[in-house]
């Protein structure tokens, strides 16, 4: 899933129900899905589609194979914001009955379609609407080049169903065919098996044979080239993004190899990036085959290219291990943030291994301040009934779960830890487990009913109780120790010569976190002569450097932060700054003004996330 994911956080005390342990994956409690996945549910979609530009809508028959294990005679999808023209049965396409029930917020509608006991294929033909939160429909002056449009689609948490009538559960595993018509001067690609050029007539087939739940389905469609970087890797980018991506990404193909050499091999056959313009509203999206990632990660100096190990890291941790539900989402972020950390550890050494634990704890320790030490959101498990599932999600699971697997870690070893979670990887391969079948799990094939060991981890502690327990395992860098030093020096001796003391993103994003409290807008200009933050390319650097600039009335990076807010729709970057905006009246004012210039051009998630801070 994206990384730095911070959406509108619902502080509102929910308690956590757990689920029977030996509950099904295929049969769990999903809040968020209509759909009645033990009575029958999908197995196989062949979709056929256009993409109009014009009316900015995609049309087209959505045809799914079926198990109707009830042997009743009606199965349920969920849509939202569709418009269903037609539904029939069978490959002679018999019509039936379909009705629209009554629509639930976050959610849509439930679309009933009557079927027979011995019904094996619904098809439905469908429109979307220009509300299909799922799609961003991007005019030429959107994009990088500025000469074509461009379509992109995030299907996380909830909102494939804005686009495809699905059964919109990640407990609800699919493979699918899809074949898709768009302008002939243009490239569709999807999160499958790829072409890697353009065509003469606009009309692409894809395949994905492995089963994937409906948030892992994605399209996008643009003046996107190709270029490979080793014999299983490549780039996918506008024209003008296509060199310095493949530059930037040049170790891709190490990484595939680093992560297999820990957690078995990789199983989706090819791993390609596709780079988007700007206002994809995150960090990076895991979609199966074909990672969609941010421009932001494009600095020149191959510096914040972590990111892509995390995105990798979920080829094992959510695509091919995934929660069942939502309220389990700690699964696919926090095993992920751990799995990027390693590889991590393996391409960048062991120094900047030890800066990301540090950097990571900070992160935990700012978000369980911010929303409270005994707020039910601090949990691994979380609730998320009644609620949009992406406004439950914060840094939580992401940083909170991997602090949980180290300390799982520190209490085994490595090495042993290593083999667990390779076993845990190939024992749930392309299934959907809750938390519940991950306690069971690391009972019967860990724990082993040691109660040293259990006392150790606390499992209880870390997944069903808020805040931060007792046995969280210290970090530390000796190149942090050394940045400590220097900032306990740097107001008395100078900043002159700092550049060449704190050099690696890092590092400067740790220097820039530490800054003295009173610091002056004055010492705030040398500092910045000294380093360039404000004008520098490092997408990271400037979102750090720029929340003290607001918070210290840094006035002289008030432009550059007004350019940053309106160029990139990166959700959990801008809220830190609006947020930071929120906290007076006349920042807020000006919060407001360039909130106005920058939300044409910010995904629907990301208006959603901000208008959610300023109200």
């Amino acid at each position: 899933m994206k990384k730095l994911i911070l959406v509108t956080l619902f502080l509102t005390a929910i308690a956590c129900q757990k689920k029977d342990q030996t509950e099904k994956p295929t049969t769990v409690a999903d809040e968020h899905t209509f759909s009645k996945a033990n009575l029958a549910v999908v197995k196989h979609l062949d979709l056929d589609i256009k993409v109009d530009f014009d009316t900015q809508t995609i049309s087209g028959k959505a045809s799914w194979q079926i198990d109707n294990i009830s042997k009743g005679n009606e199965i349920i999808f969920d849509e939202n914001t569709l418009e269903i023209t037609k539904v029939t049965l069978g490959d002679d396409e018999k019509e039936t009955k379909f009705k629209l029930g009554n629509e639930v917020e976050f959610h849509g509608k439930p679309l009933h379609i009557t079927i027979e006991p011995n019904t094996t294929k619904v098809n439905i033909y469908y429109k979307t609407t220009k509300d299909a939160v799922a799609l961003q429909w991007l005019t030429p002056q959107q994009t990088a080049d500025k000469k074509k449009p461009f379509l992109f689609s995030q299907g996380e948490s909830v909102w494939s169903r804005t686009w495809i009538p699905c059964q919109d559960s990640p407990a609800i595993r699919f493979t699918y065919n899809a074949k898709v018509t768009v302008p002939k001067d243009l490239l569709a690609v999807m999160s499958a098996v790829n072409p890697q050029t353009k065509n003469n007539t606009g009309v692409y087939t894809f395949k994905q044979d492995k089963a994937i739940p409906s948030y892992l389905m994605a399209i996008a469609v643009g003046d996107i080239e190709f270029q490979a970087i080793d014999n299983r890797t490549g780039v996918y980018a506008e024209p003008s993004m296509l060199k310095k991506s493949a530059w930037e990404f040049a170790e891709l193909g190490k990484m595939v190899v680093a992560a297999e050499k820990l957690y078995g091999p990789y199983r989706w056959g090819r791993y390609d990036v596709l780079v988007l313009p700007p206002s994809f509203p995150y960090g990076g999206m895991e979609n199966p085959n074909l990672t969609f990632l941010t421009p932001g990660v494009i600095a020149g100096d191959r510096s914040l290219t972590s990111l892509l190990a995390h995105e990798l890291g979920h080829s094992w941790s959510g695509n091919l291990v995934t929660n069942a539900t939502w309220d389990d989402i700690w699964l696919n972020e926090g095993f992920t943030t751990y799995v990027e950390h390693r590889i991590g550890e393996a391409i960048f050494g062991k120094k900047e291994f030890e800066m990301q634990n540090v950097i990571t704890r900070k992160e935990l320790t700012d978000n369980v301040a911010e929303l409270g030490n005994t707020n039910p959101d601090t949990r691994l498990k979380v609730s998320l009934t009644g609620r949009n599932p992406d406004d439950g999600i914060s840094m939580i699971p992401y940083v909170k779960g991997y602090a949980f697997l180290r300390v799982i870690e520190n209490a085994v070893g490595r090495e042993k830890f290593d083999v667990f979670i390779k076993n845990y990887f190939d024992a749930h391969a392309f299934k959907s487990i809750t938390t519940e079948d991950f306690v069971k799990y690391i009972n019967e094939n860990l724990i082993k009913g040691d109660k040293t060991l259990a006392d150790k981890i606390k499992l209880e502690d870390w997944i069903y109780k808020p805040g931060i327990p007792s046995n969280i395992t210290t970090v530390n860098s000796a190149d942090f120790d050394a940045i400590d030093k220097i900032q306990k020096s740097w107001r008395e001796t100078g900043v002159k010569g700092l550049s060449q003391k704190v050099t690696t993103t890092s590092e400067k994003q740790y220097f820039i976190d530490h800054l003295p409290t009173d610091i002056t807008p004055k010492e705030m200009e040398a500092l910045d002569t000294e380093f360039n933050f404000t004008k520098g390319g490092n997408f990271i650097i400037k979102r750090q450097w720029f929340i003290p600039s607001i918070r210290y009335k840094y006035t002289a990076a008030y432009p550059a932060i007004e350019q940053f807010l309106i160029s990139t729709s990166r959700t959990g970057s801008v809220m830190m700054l609006y947020k930071e905006m929120a906290k007076t009246s006349e920042g807020k004012v000006w919060a407001n003004k360039i909130f106005d210039k920058a939300k044409s051009g910010y995904h629907a998630t990301t208006v959603q996330a901000v208008e959610g801070i300023l109200k």
